[in-house]
């Protein structure tokens, strides 16, 4: 039999981002950014080890949590803004082959900075670089979407020079693009490379790197936090075809017949303002409404589900003419009811809700939604975590992205 070769994957995540202020551990989708490197790595079949190099114990703590092995804190000589990958990996495996005796045959490097992977990609490129004894590494790379043949530079005179020169093609950047060489670009999703290249030939790459292509729908590299939510959407539209620290999440039903509503936190800031003799005041949104009677105008039914008795549930939901059931022990028997009520099936529901009490409900309902500042477990459940928080737009947000979507669709639901 055929022994298995010892593979170790190593997330790299220091302290110190100046870009995004923690941004290793700022929740993504749910998650903690690192959480979906060190998934990749984990749900490798290949993968044998997986450690995380940095200089920051908040990260260690965290790194811990979703199951990465932290044996020691990254100096801080080598968490510099100008550090490169290659100091940083020759400590790696000088550490653990001096303190282990560990010497693994690949080393695979999974930068948290490109979450969205496609399902398989670690395995791929481990299996091609062991596969071919000749090669040094193995990166992932895609079609480059702007052709470098037709790119430029400053000469010293403040003229434009040419960035690259064709054999045979005298003014490449004036010729067509399809008589041009394709170009590609490193994506950064996955690195395999063999030690003996990091310690023997001082490099990240060698000199005979082998490519696997991967999908531009998976081209994310999070830089600024602009590029944040834009990242959140591409992972709800890969859904189940990207690496996910937990269970993959569901895609967005074809058809909403009915969305479902916690109330506080989601219709509200989760707040509450309590006068001497005990009435209750809440704050909610008015382009909430305005989303909502939108959204019902397209078809949909709407309905809240709350726990609270309180009286601000009901004159708000009657101002919105929403139904609703409140003073509710069970949510997920009134959901049921009210499916069974109307012969809706679970793909035809969406469960909106911020707390604990509301995953149940998840679980029943065909699509599950959160605000921004719902619970961290809510949060990690949910199959589409909203950009903002409940009470200030959240629910708009939601109703506006079903509307574009039935009208994209061209279709009435």
């Amino acid at each position: 039999m055929k022994k298995r070769a010892e593979v170790l994957a190593v997330v790299t995540a220091r302290g110190g981002s100046k870009g995004i202020p923690g941004k290793n551990i700022r929740p993504f989708a749910g998650y903690p950014l690192i959480a979906y490197s060190i998934a990749a790595g984990r749900q490798a079949a290949t993968v044998t080890r997986l450690v995380l190099s940095t200089d920051d114990e908040r990260i260690a703590q965290v790194g811990r949590q979703y199951g990465a092995e932290v044996p020691f804190l990254r100096p801080a000589e080598l968490a510099r803004d100008d550090t490169f990958d290659w100091p940083v990996f020759k400590h790696v495996l000088s550490w653990l082959e001096t303190k282990e005796s560990y010497r693994p045959q690949a080393v695979v490097h999974l930068r948290p900075t490109s979450p969205l992977r496609p399902k398989n990609c670690v395995d791929e490129a481990v299996r091609l670089l062991l596969d071919r004894p000749e090669a040094d590494s193995v990166r992932t790379v895609m079609p480059a979407e702007q052709n470098p043949y037709k790119m430029w530079r400053l000469a010293g005179d403040g003229s434009l020079k040419p960035l690259l020169t064709v054999e045979g093609i005298r003014e490449p950047y004036n010729s067509p693009r399809q008589a041009l060489p394709a170009a590609y670009w490193q994506t950064g999703h996955v690195d395999v490379v063999r030690p003996s290249v990091i310690l023997g030939k001082r490099s990240m790459s060698g000199r005979k790197i082998l490519p696997l292509i991967v999908d531009s729908r998976f081209a994310v590299d999070l830089d600024k936090p602009s590029q944040w939510p834009l990242a959140e959407g591409l992972l709800r539209q890969a859904g189940s075809e990207a690496i996910q620290p937990g269970r993959p999440r569901r895609l967005l039903p074809d058809k909403v017949r009915l969305v479902v509503f916690d109330f506080d936190g989601v219709m509200t800031d989760n707040r509450v303002w309590v006068d001497a003799e005990g009435h209750e005041v809440v704050a909610a949104s008015r382009g909430d409404g305005m989303g909502l009677v939108r959204l019902r105008r397209a078809g949909v039914e709407l309905l809240v589900l709350s726990t609270e008795t309180d009286p601000v549930v009901a004159a708000r939901c009657r101002k919105l003419d929403i139904p609703f059931h409140q003073g509710l022990e069970d949510k997920t028997g009134a959901l049921r009811s009210e499916m069974k009520k109307r012969t809706l099936d679970s793909s035809q529901v969406i469960f909106v809700g911020n707390d604990v009490n509301d995953l149940p409900c998840f679980e029943i309902a065909g699509f599950s939604v959160a605000p921004a500042d719902a619970e961290p477990e809510v949060l990690r459940q949910a199959d589409l975590v909203l950009s903002r928080r409940g009470g200030h737009g959240a629910v708009r947000e939601l109703c506006d992205l079903l509307i574009y979507l039935q009208r994209s669709q061209s279709v009435p639901w």
